[in-house]
């Protein structure tokens, strides 16, 4: 291995493992690394941003821009009423919201069918009392196997068919990937919904009414005159009361000193975490009181939760400079929270993607307010009449993916759709640019550099020559089930783009060792980096639902590895069948 190649595995090394932690943004890991990767001379200086003019990123921006308009056109929410009214089981219903999702995923990012189709699973839990942890994980894992059919459901699948143009001058077609993606995401769509009744069983049927699972707050709460907590210790909390103390606030001073010695007084401030059942319970019996709200009289004064986005703009904020709430009167009052750090006050708590915001304020300001932060609530409002037009942008798109199923390359037909939208008004590109998910396109854009120099310092080849003095890669089938099982075994942690940057000049130099055509081995990275099921931090679309189904950690394992396995049988079986 030369010096160059050992940089680069370790650079490659050390932003796959910060991509994994979580704790820094991946947009700054991922300039950090375009950057390192120029100084230790990886590329030059004119091949640094070449990234960001890639037809990759270009048709991702697209996809965004349009998922945009679909989103508000509502043509989905009057389905609630139809499945209502359709009269299917349970499970008919978990069966059909999901196939739904992934049929949308085929023809856009898996965050956009997801970010659709959530508002009607919430809806569905009100409507038919189905649990939300039964439809919540669902839909999540069929965006992701939806993504599977086609070149521009992930973009795993473009960036591999981008590797295999590079390589052979032709890339996929548009409906290549779905030889193997269909039958894996139909196979895939019935299991989740098999097992998930099994592993989230529906509340005792004695009740009158669906008990909504716990979800685990955080809040600042005073402590009334006469509350049952005077007099108790910090450590008594978590046994007597069911809360978790986190800080004591007296006299706007911190009590320190060990939990068995603080003693909670009348007038003290308690940030604590649990149940939100927990605090509601605290509440009505005046043991905690929140500050009063100053609109807390007016009609149209609600609660709604709403959770934070990949694209929202509060992601890294403080509650304290979350300006886009106090401006129009609206509180955070409570917060559910991925980052089990918590330290200071309440209003130092940093938000990331997948928190939950409990908002106070009127009805009007929390819709408004959220709009411009890009964070989705959670309330399953009553569907609102779809409107007259909306049909119109889903026909142009549709014209597009025919157009690319077609032959014309993808950038350029879904360009078209753009200005389609665009020119009648559906679009306004100005206001949808400042909206878009940047961090995953400046993510994307810095990686493809990187990965490029996988190929172009002779990393891959090094590789790939380690690998086949352990498994016999010149067995085409063997190769394709290594290159397969690496995928699937990265993309828990790091998402999907990266997994296909970092393994196709992998892949193609595996199927150049073994003179095999490419094709069948980049397909194998791209459904491998798309079966992502066992963890919440793999894929943005993992983390929501973790929020917003209050699921474990412990749920994604336990309802993720028979998806994984089958996925990964089918898809080796499949690509044996369709593409040796």
């Amino acid at each position: 291995m030369t010096l160059e190649q050992a940089a680069l595995l370790i650079l490659l090394t050390a932003m796959l493992f910060l991509f994994s932690l979580d704790r820094l943004r991946m947009e700054v890991i991922s300039i950090g690394g375009l950057l390192a990767g120029y100084a230790l001379g990886l590329y030059p200086s004119d091949g640094i941003f070449a990234g960001f003019a890639s037809p990759v990123v270009i048709t991702v921006v697209e996809i965004l821009l349009i998922v945009q308009v679909l989103a508000r056109t509502k043509l989905f929410d009057s389905l609630a009423e139809r499945f209502v009214a359709s009269g299917l089981s349970h499970f008919g219903v978990i069966t059909g919201v999901s196939a739904l999702t992934g049929f949308i995923s085929i023809f856009m990012n898996s965050i956009g069918a997801f970010a659709i189709t959530l508002p009607l699973a919430l809806r569905l839990n009100t409507l038919m009392a189905i649990p939300r942890r039964q439809l919540v994980m669902p839909i999540s894992f069929a965006a992701l196997l939806g993504g599977l059919v086609s070149l521009i459901g992930t973009p795993a699948n473009l960036l591999v068919s981008d590797a295999l143009e590079n390589a052979t001058g032709k890339g996929f077609r548009f409906f290549d990937f779905a030889y193997v993606g269909l039958p894996v995401a139909i196979s895939g769509i019935l299991l989740i919904a098999l097992i998930v009744r099994q592993l989230f069983p529906e509340p005792d049927e004695a009740a009158e009414t669906p008990v909504p699972p716990a979800r685990r707050i955080v809040a600042e709460r005073t402590i009334p005159e006469h509350s049952p907590l005077i007099g108790a210790t910090l450590a008594q909390c978590a046994e007597r009361f069911g809360i978790q103390p986190h800080a004591l606030i007296r006299d706007r001073a911190f009590v320190f000193g060990p939990l068995e010695q603080s003693v909670i007084q009348s007038g003290d401030i308690l940030l604590a975490q649990g149940a939100d059942s927990v605090f509601a319970d605290l509440a009505a019996s005046q043991a905690l009181v929140a500050e009063a709200h100053p609109h807390g009289l007016q009609p149209d004064f609600t609660s709604i939760e709403a959770v934070v986005m990949p694209e929202s703009t509060v992601v890294g904020s403080r509650v304290a400079s979350l300006e886009v709430f106090r401006n129009r009167g609206v509180t955070v009052s409570a917060l559910s929270m991925r980052s089990p750090r918590i330290e200071g006050r309440f209003a130092d708590l940093q938000l990331s993607i997948g928190d939950i915001l409990v908002l106070e304020g009127p009805k009007a300001a929390i819709a408004e307010a959220l709009e411009e932060c890009e964070c989705l609530p959670l309330a399953s409002a009553a569907p609102t009449p779809a409107a007259a037009a909306s049909w119109r942008p889903f026909a142009i798109f549709a014209c597009g993916v025919a157009a690319s199923a077609f032959g014309l390359r993808p950038d350029i037909a879904l360009a078209f759709v753009v200005l389609a939208l665009a020119l009648p008004g559906y679009l306004n590109i100005r206001q949808a640019m400042a909206d878009l998910n940047w961090p995953i396109i400046i993510m994307l854009a810095a990686m493809i550099p990187i990965g490029q120099a996988v190929a172009t310092t002779g990393m891959a080849e090094t590789i790939a020559t380690w690998l086949s003095l352990v498994f016999p890669i010149a067995d085409p089938l063997w190769g394709i089930a290594l290159v397969l099982f690496l995928a699937m075994a990265l993309t828990p942690f790091v998402n999907n783009a990266t997994v296909a940057i970092v393994l196709a000049p992998i892949a193609l130099e595996f199927a150049r060792a073994g003179q095999h055509a490419p094709q069948a081995y980049l397909i194998a990275v791209a459904a491998g980096a798309s079966q992502d099921f066992l963890t919440p931090f793999g894929h943005h679309n993992n983390t929501l639902s973790m929020s917003i189904g209050s699921y474990r950690f412990g749920d994604f394992l336990r309802a993720g590895w028979p998806l994984t396995l089958a996925g990964y049988i089918l898809t080796l079986v499949l690509i044996a069948l369709f593409w040796l």
